[in-house]
Order: structure tokens, then sequence, then C-alpha cells
């Protein structure tokens, strides 16, 4: 294969060019209450060419490689009917490299009815409540071989498998229904969906008990966020923010994401790593032959980087953080977060609570959108905070506000981080889903508008 691109990427008459073809095999099944909507097993190959000709951009998918050499021309062609938009690319070290997962259980060696039988219980836990309504559970496996190799000589092999799972319960009363959910993902092999019975239990109870939880009243709120709602709002309240090309493209976010810019108080930082082995976002090299890194975006309150590819490195002059990422060998790489988290420092939970004399403390996160630096989540549950204690449960809690607003109001952080992967995954530019984590500690935030009745 190696051998096969490199011929190919010979005969280019291109400034610069890269090949990336991509083996897959894969299992998903789903239950949707009762029944059994789909179980499969897929096994694909594809790739892709992209050229740049005069700082212009061509770009192919296929899935017949034995003509390769045509979709390299083609590839040249298009680059050439686009010359002369000035595009450049950030330097990065010449790569030659073969990358094996390693994996506790693989799930490609577990029998299809194994992994069956499995989602089948733990639907049937979800089930087993008389006050859940209907229930879904989504398996999916992923074994991904991407051989890279570009014009200046990079040659790599990575291999990733992915193993995750995710489950839902829905209840309800008369015309209130309410939701719980619960989701792992990772690099990391199948015994990660294993002996999930126990949070298939708690998911059905959360929805359950949200039945009789109390609606929020609407205010502004002292709020404590746990850890998968902090990584929630990191990545997706400021974690797009500081994609390159979103703020390269954009006089407004450029304006405001100035780096050197201070951005919280000095405990605060946010880091987004690529490098974190095992992690839904883990790769060794991105989908250009970046290395992957730790990159500080916030550190000690202060603005410090962004993430970038070796295109908006070029345009910004930084350099390229090794974000650039594609779903698949069908799409071109753009700037993607990996694994996105605010560090943790030395509050224990039980401190920052105790510390709280009036408030909510927010849980989880069942969704929400962004506009610009606005944001607007939903909590999964929530309590009321009174003189430092868990009171009544609530319903209903919908955060929003100003993302740099709240990352100033930030006064407590955490001591117990926490990533979380999961199925599902980020979307971007039509790329989706695209495996990451994120997370952080619990964090404790000033002035939080909730809605509510």
């Amino acid at each position: 294969m190696e051998q096969t691109m490199k011929n190919a990427i010979k005969s280019a008459k291109a400034d610069y060019i890269e090949i990336r073809i991509q083996e897959a095999t894969g299992t998903g099944i789903t239950y949707t209450g009762k029944e059994l909507e789909n179980i499969s097993e897929s096994d694909s190959m594809g790739g892709s060419v992209r050229a740049l000709v005069k700082g212009g951009w061509g770009f192919v998918a296929f899935n017949d490689i034995d003509n390769l050499l045509r979709y390299v021309e083609m590839a040249c062609e298009q680059a050439r009917c686009v010359s002369g938009r000035g595009t450049a690319l950030a330097p990065i070290p010449v790569v030659k490299d073969s990358v094996k997962t390693k994996v506790e259980i693989d799930p490609t060696g577990i029998a299809l009815t194994d992994k069956h039988d499995l989602c089948y219980k733990y639907n049937n836990i979800i089930l087993s409540s008389k006050n859940v309504q209907t229930s879904s559970v989504r398996y999916a496996d992923a074994r991904n071989t991407v051989y890279f190799a570009n014009s200046e000589e990079s040659s790599i092999v990575q291999e990733t498998i992915f193993c995750g799972i995710s489950v839902l319960a829905i209840a309800k009363d008369g015309m209130n229904v309410q939701r719980a959910f619960d989701s792992v993902g990772d690099l990391r092999g199948y015994q990660v969906i294993q002996n999930f019975e126990e949070r298939c239990e708690t998911v059905t109870k959360r929805a359950v008990d949200l039945l009789t939880a109390e609606p929020v009243t609407g205010g502004v709120y002292t709020v404590i966020a746990d850890p998968r709602l902090c990584g929630v709002f990191v990545h997706e309240a400021f974690g797009h923010l500081s994609e390159a090309d979103f703020v390269y493209e954009n006089k407004k976010m450029r304006e405001i994401m100035t780096l050197g810019k201070r951005f919280g108080y000095d405990a605060l930082s946010i880091v987004d790593d690529g490098s974190l082995v095992g992690e839904a976002g883990y790769n060794k090299y991105d989908s250009e032959g970046t290395p992957t890194q730790k990159t500080y975006l916030i550190k000690d309150g202060i603005l410090v980087n962004r993430l970038h590819s070796r295109e908006t490195a070029a345009k910004m002059d930084e350099k390229p953080t090794g974000n650039a990422r594609s779903i698949s060998y069908a799409y071109p790489p753009i700037v993607r977060m990996t694994n996105t988290y605010m560090e943790p420092r030395e509050w224990t939970f039980e401190e920052m609570l105790a510390n709280t004399n009036d408030g909510v403390y927010a849980i989880g996160a069942l969704g929400g959108q962004t506009n610009m630096e606005m944001f607007t989540f939903s909590a999964e549950e929530a309590y009321r905070i009174r003189n430092g204690k868990l009171c009544e449960k609530l319903r209903d809690v919908v955060l929003t506000g100003n993302v740099f607003e709240t990352l100033m109001n930030i006064d407590a952080i955490g001591n117990d981080l926490r990533l979380f992967g999961g199925l599902g995954g980020c979307g971007k530019g039509a790329q989706s889903p695209l495996r990451v984590s994120d997370g952080g500690p619990h964090v404790r935030i000033r002035d939080v508008v909730i809605g509510g009745r």
C-alpha cells in the first residue's frame, strides 16, 4: 500500500499532495423500546487525494484504489482551477511511523451474538420499570487503519479500535415526560461496555425520579456544575471558538479571541490534548500527519493558544497543533478538537458545596446550542443548594449566558477531573460524528441565568 501511494505522489504535478487510504470494519446494534432496529457488520475501503497548486486546493475521494493515478491527476486539475488563492502550509516534521492500538479486549474478536445479547440485557433493565415509556440502546465498534503519505516524504500508518455504548430511558406520567442518558466509548477495548448493568439501573431511576422533581424557578444562581456538564461547556461553548478556522474567518471573534487577554481567574486553565492514549479523541498524528500534542488554550486565566491545521497556522503565523481532523477518507481535514478539558485544582466537591450558601447543583447535559459567544444548555438533573447542603431535586434546568462572562465568573475549581467519551461525537462542517472526549472537575460559577417558572 505504502509503495503504491508513493508512486502516485511522484506522478503529481502539484506544489503539495497528500493521500489517505482507510480500511474499516465495524458493528452497529440499535434497540428502540422492545424493537431491534439495527444489527449490522460492515467492511469498507476508500481513500482521498488532496492537492495544492499555487494556493488552490483540489480534493477527490474514491473507493477504487486501482485508479489512484487518475485520482491524483483529478485532484491536481481541480487545484489548478482555483489556483491563486494564496494558501500556504506551516512546516511540520517529516514522519515515518506505524502506530498499532493496544486494547484490553478487542471488540472485533467478540461474536455478534454476544454483543447483541449484552445490548438486549441492558435494554430489558431499562424497560423493567413500569414508569419507563420507552428506551434506546446503541452499540458501535470500529477498527480503522489509515495509510497516509505526502509529497514531503511523510509515511504514516495508524490503527484505532473504538468501542462504545449509549443508553436512554424515557419516563412518562401523563403529559410529564422525562429522560436520562449515559454513554461510554473510547479506544481502550470492549471491556468499557461490559458490566454496565448498574449504570442502566441508575439511568432508569434518574428518569423516573425526575417525574416528581420540582420545576426550577427561573432566576440568577450560583451554580456548581458536575464534571460532565463542565466538559460540555468547555467543548461546546469555548472549544469551538478556539478553532482557528472559525477565528480567522470571523472579524468579531478575532477581536475577542486575542492572545494574551485575560479570560478568567488565575486558577483557570483549559486544554486540548490529542495525545492522551486510550481517550476517544486520541490520535498520535492528525489527518495531515502533524503530531498531536497538549495545547493550552487558557493557561492561568490567560488566552495563550488556539487550535490549528497547517493552513490556519500559516495564515495566522502560529504553529500547527495537530488538530486537522476528518471523520473519514471521504472528507478533507478541518480544524477540530480532540480531548478538551478544564484542568483540576484544589477544591473538593464537599468544600465547594459547604461554601455555597444558596444555589443549584447541575448534573450532566441533555443538549443545548451555541451562537457565537452565547450558549444554552439543559442540565440532565439538578438539586437546590441551601446552606451548603443538597436539598430538593429540580428539573427543567436550562442554563444560558455569555461564555466569556461565565469564564470570568468561575470562582472554584475542583480536584476531581473526569473525561467522557461515548457514542455520537462532535459535529462541524457536515462532518459528524467525530470521536472526541471532554471533561473537567466540579466547578462553581457565580451569576448564572437559569430559565424556569
